[in-house]
């Protein structure tokens, strides 16, 4: 197992109170394929350094994560075609 950083910022339509719930589909794909997630961080509503789409904000999450890097590249394919998700980062942490 790897340990692994993700940083997302989702779409500022996604109302305050479903936040959790759109962060809890993300973690669930990693904790169904056997991972864990050790901690999760709302940094807020933020101002973006450029527009995406046309949004000049976004919802910064962050959360560490340990999984296999094949569950790794299945979260990202998941990251990707998620509507709620505008951005993503995700870097695997050396110890």
């Amino acid at each position: 197992m790897q340990d692994y950083e993700l940083v997302m910022i989702l779409n500022p339509g996604v109302p305050d109170e479903q936040v959790p719930e759109a962060v809890e589909k993300v973690t669930k794909l990693v904790t169904d394929k056997g991972g864990t997630v050790t901690e999760v961080k709302q940094w807020g509503r933020r101002r973006l350094a450029y527009p995406i789409n046309h949004l000049k904000e976004g919802l910064y999450v962050q959360a560490n994560l340990k999984m296999e890097p094949k569950v790794a590249t299945q979260l990202q394919g998941h990251l990707r075609v998620n509507e709620e998700v505008m951005r993503h980062l995700l870097v695997r942490v050396e110890q």
